[in-house]
């Protein structure tokens, strides 16, 4: 895409070359909108807008992970052009309604090609993100996974012009096994798997740590993703008699399992690959139970958590959870490697993010690895709270651990680099 920076005299403001030098992600104002937003502050600048693509399901059974991711972008779009935007330009974002990996594909063409957009993020399906991915690369296209989990993604179908802000299977599982292995939880197991693309990625994983130590799978069924009835699942547990259920879910379908494995009256230990704080406030604290990994707390205490989360909590009557994280810092991080390039041209902005960290309010220095692109970060091993136990209803997690320890790299529990499968194109 033609470098519109160039040729244009814009003034570059020391104050502006000073934050970029942190590159830090910073807490925002909030804002409501619809499907298309330009966010502009009331006085105009004269200046052609920086235009970012925004793909995330706000329909299907991901909708509600995929409304907080939604907020999110909005709040960092709003905060961005409250400062002066990006090279003292608006930053305009254009969002559209991740519904299936066609339709996803249709929605980034149009992007790239009709809105002329110069990045794009977002997504919470793993099949929709490979799609968009593949697009992105054949247009040289910036795309900053900011929710979806596949290995695949930065692995067998990595590409350079892909970058994984969103935690990845392996260390997703890595970080709940840590806990399991120590409380002796790698016994017999009775999996439940999303059917597509996430879910066997994700039971790639828990098999691959089963194996490791020692665990046996028991049973793992396929589920259709949308399902709202698990009875007959919850029959066939019941027969098999497992130590652990181990979940594989993801979107609506993780709040329909927990809301009836608790009205047939399991006492049977829950554990998961993926956790979504949206998922559980909408079990509810009488049913909620077992222990996950998470990406992202507004209680965890680290750095910008607080103002983040009080400034979202005015404007939205809730507070942030891990998607609209994941959303709100992915516009960071674009707007960030664009002043530290002074491009909005994909390929600077791909050398740019391979030499990149960042503050992303957990408290330690986080960054993309140069050779897969997924970016190094902890998690947080949670566990609900007892309803008595809590403030309101949104202080749903006791947070176990973090992991890795402040101690050890952030590399621990990510994918290996003589394991993976991916090998970066050349940049062109």
């Amino acid at each position: 895409m033609e470098d519109k920076e160039k040729g244009k005299g814009i003034p570059v403001e020391l104050t502006r070359r000073d934050f970029l030098k942190t590159a830090s992600v910073f807490t925002l104002a909030a804002t409501l909108g619809g499907s298309r937003d330009l966010f502009l502050p009331t006085w105009s600048w004269g200046a052609e807008p920086i235009k970012i693509g925004h793909v995330v399901p706000l329909t299907g059974f991901l909708a509600m992970t995929g409304s907080y991711g939604d907020l999110g972008a909005k709040l960092a779009v709003e905060e961005i052009n409250g400062k002066g935007g990006v090279m003292d330009r608006p930053l305009e974002m254009i969002t559209e309604d991740e519904v299936n990996p066609g339709v996803a594909v249709q929605k980034t063409r149009k992007l790239i090609e009709k809105d002329r957009v110069c990045a794009v993020f977002g997504t919470v399906s793993s099949a929709c993100a490979l799609a968009i991915s593949d697009v992105c690369q054949q247009n040289r296209i910036l795309f900053l996974n900011s929710g979806s989990n596949s290995d695949e993604i930065r692995g067998s179908r990595c590409h350079r012009y892909t970058f994984s802000l969103e935690g990845s299977n392996t260390q997703y599982v890595n970080a709940i096994g840590q806990w399991l292995i120590r409380t002796k939880k790698l016994n017999r197991w009775y999996v439940l798997t999303a059917d597509y693309a996430f879910g066997h990625d994700l039971s790639r994983c828990s098999r691959r740590l089963l194996k490791e130590h020692g665990g046996q799978e028991i049973a793992n069924d396929l589920i259709p993703t949308g399902t709202t009835d698990f009875s007959a699942y919850m029959i066939k547990i019941r027969n098999a008699k497992p130590d652990l259920v181990f979940m594989n879910l993801a979107g609506a379908d993780i709040t329909n399992f927990l809301k009836q494995y608790k009205e047939f009256g399991f006492t049977i230990e829950v554990s998961g690959g993926v956790m979504d704080t949206a998922q559980a406030w909408a079990v509810g604290a009488d049913a909620m139970t077992g222990v996950f990994p998470l990406l992202w707390y507004h209680k965890i205490g680290a750095k910008g958590s607080a103002e983040f989360t009080a400034t979202f909590s005015k404007k939205f009557g809730k507070p942030p959870e891990n998607q609209a994280w994941g959303d709100y810092v992915a516009v960071k991080v674009i707007a960030a490697a664009m002043e530290k390039a002074r491009s909005t041209v994909s390929k600077d902005l791909v050398r740019t993010l391979e030499n990149f960290q960042f503050d992303g309010m957990k408290g330690r220095p986080l960054y993309f690895r140069d050779w897969d692109h997924q970016l190094m970060q902890p998690m947080y091993v949670v566990r609900p709270k007892k309803k008595g136990a809590m403030k309101d209803k949104w202080d749903i997690w006791e947070v176990l651990e973090e992991v890795p320890s402040r101690k050890e790299s952030l590399e621990s529990i990510a994918l290996s680099r003589k394991d993976s499968e991916c090998h970066l194109e050349a940049l062109d």
